[in-house]
């Protein structure tokens, strides 16, 4: 969670910026963010949708396998502490 507050952040300096330059950013406009987040939706909707209509239950363990990671991308793992061999080759 932490990542997605440090990103939105990140996000609004630089649109700050480009208010204070009056620079036009380059991302797409809202309604265009709208129909992505529709299609990730939509596409989680379906095989929501065969469960219930066959009779399956829906349960949130169901629901975070087959949906969480499609729709919010595997958070970043922090870094190991140990550190790496190095590769020789010799």
């Amino acid at each position: 969670m932490k990542m997605y507050l440090l990103s939105l952040a990140a996000g609004l300096l630089v649109g700050a910026i480009y208010a204070l330059l009056n620079v036009r950013s380059p991302a797409p406009p809202v309604i265009a963010l709208l129909g992505l987040m529709g299609i990730l939706l939509g596409e989680q909707a379906v095989p929501l949708a065969k469960r219930v209509f066959i009779g399956e239950p829906v349960t949130i363990g169901w629901v975070k396998a087959q949906c969480g990671e499609h729709l919010f991308g595997e958070l970043p793992a922090a870094k190991s502490a140990a550190p790496e061999a190095p590769n020789s080759r010799s």
